[in-house]
């Protein structure tokens, strides 16, 4: 994995997008990319996160109304969106199954799948006005159960889903849909991870794991216009297509 380099930057001059849990980790550096390319970005972040250039907005996936506040300024600046980036996501609880707590399960659900789905409604109606694309961070976790992780595994699983049901219902209308799979990136999620012990995830050498500007460099290539040539709905990192575009 640590073989990966970074995407190049699309042209992204005049556009717009939104990425949530912008303030640290893959979030803070495909911010950062998304200005590098020339967009006008709003960045989800948290209290006291700030990302330089960026319009931040304290966004809260799980508030409907702290998305709905985000959303009224966004609206007051622009008329459009180009571009939804739904990172904001928790790898928390992790456990055995027969020991992890349900509330704290529902809470994973709340954040890594009605949390894209309310920010994905609230911007509908400026992704339609743009014909833009959603980009959802996704996870190889999806789709291979693994020890410790029934929350991760199967809200990813979900959002994975989620992502299909909204391209089958506005694809129509001009708007692409991805869910992305990141490899293990060196990130505070990965901190967590690390301390569990659970699983060979936990194990990878930290010199082994991924630097998170370069999935931000693959979400952030997939908001450009090469990427509308691309049919499939879930795509990873560590693709071949990907690869053979890296530095």
């Amino acid at each position: 994995m640590n073989a990966l380099g970074m995407m190049p930057l699309p042209d992204l001059r005049g556009k717009v997008a939104l990425i949530t849990g912008a303030g640290r980790g893959i979030g803070r550096a495909a911010a950062e990319l998304l200005l590098q390319a020339g967009a006008t970005v709003f960045a989800g972040v948290r209290e006291n996160e700030t990302v330089e250039g960026a319009v931040t907005l304290l966004l809260d996936v799980t508030d409907a109304s702290s998305v709905a506040a985000a959303f009224a300024a966004i609206n007051q600046q622009v008329d459009h969106l180009d571009v939804l980036i739904n990172n904001a996501g928790i790898v928390s609880p992790i456990g055995h199954v027969d020991d992890v707590d349900a509330e704290a399960f529902a809470i994973a659900l709340n954040v890594n799948i009605a949390g894209p789905l309310r920010v994905a409604q609230a911007a509908l109606p400026l992704l339609r006005a743009a014909k833009g694309v959603i980009i959802n961070a996704g996870s190889g976790a999806a789709f291979s159960p693994l020890e410790g992780w029934a929350a991760y595994c199967t809200s990813k699983a979900g959002l994975t889903m989620l992502s299909r049901v909204i391209d089958l219902e506005n694809s129509g209308q001009g708007i692409k849909s991805f869910t992305l799979g990141i490899p293990p990136t060196n990130t505070e999620m990965q901190g967590v991870i690390r301390s569990s012990g659970l699983n060979p995830v936990s194990q990878i050498p930290k010199e082994n794991l991924v630097a998170p500007a370069i999935p931000a460099s693959v979400m952030v290539w997939l908001c450009g216009d090469e990427a509308r040539g691309i049919a499939e709905l879930t795509v990873d990192v560590r693709d071949d297509r990907f690869r053979a575009l890296m530095a």
